[in-house]
């Protein structure tokens, strides 16, 4: 990848990164339906510790996907302002760039409501790893990095769609169903300490790498679509 391509990654990421900060549109609407499901499930039942490490992998991941949606869906609703994608479009920069800086700035915001919601599980839930602790923030990473790939991916492709708030979750929710499969299992397995989790990271892993090379080649068809 050449000098021009983080140039222009960096300049995107730095302007998205400048407007959340500003309006916090996304990270206030992602904090507040995460901890919402937090709440209601821990009012629903009080689980003992041995169960609450069985079920709140299943509970952090789902709550977080539904979560991501909104942010995924300002993603590409700034840019339809003012005709940026048609600036964009007829620019010499490359495309894989603005769909990289994108990539980038979904999963820091969509990570930073994981670090500031997670210790709320560990209280609610009373959650103790009995595997090691480090594992849980690589599938973290890994996690976090497949839901905003191919939702950033799909949500563009969804942009010019009438109802892309509704599109959106059904694109993105049957393909996700293998990253979130592992993302699942790799907790619950770290946290119980019972299997190892390193089949579902490796898995995960390759997930990671192959949707995000696939978003990075396709996404010029997706961005001169009319």
């Amino acid at each position: 990848m050449s000098g021009g391509f983080y140039a222009i990654t960096r300049a995107n990421l730095e302007k998205d990164l400048r407007l959340e900060w500003r309006s916090k549109d996304a990270l206030n609407a992602m904090g507040f339906f995460a901890l919402l499901v937090v709440v209601i499930f821990a009012m629903s039942f009080d689980p003992s510790a041995e169960e609450s490490r069985r079920i709140v992998g299943g509970i952090f991941w789902v709550a977080f996907l539904f979560a991501a949606i909104v942010a995924l869906n300002q993603t590409w609703a700034r840019e339809m302002r003012n005709q940026v994608l048609d600036a964009y479009r007829v620019s010499a920069a490359p495309a894989s760039a603005l769909f990289f800086s994108k990539v980038l700035g979904n999963f820091l915001f969509v990570g930073l409501i994981e670090l500031l919601v997670s210790p709320l599980f560990v209280v609610f839930y009373n959650v103790r790893s009995i595997g090691p602790v480090w594992q849980l923030a690589v599938v973290f990473f890994l996690g976090t990095w497949a839901l905003v790939a191919n939702g950033t991916f799909f949500a563009a492709l969804s942009l010019r769609t009438r109802n892309r708030e509704v599109m959106l979750p059904l694109l993105l929710f049957p393909i996700s169903i293998p990253a979130l499969l592992a993302m699942v299992q790799a907790t619950t397995n770290i946290l119980s300490g019972e299997y190892s989790p390193d089949m579902w990271i490796k898995l995960l892993a390759g997930y990671d790498v192959v949707f995000t090379i696939a978003g990075l080649l396709m996404f010029e068809v997706v961005l001169n679509a009319e």
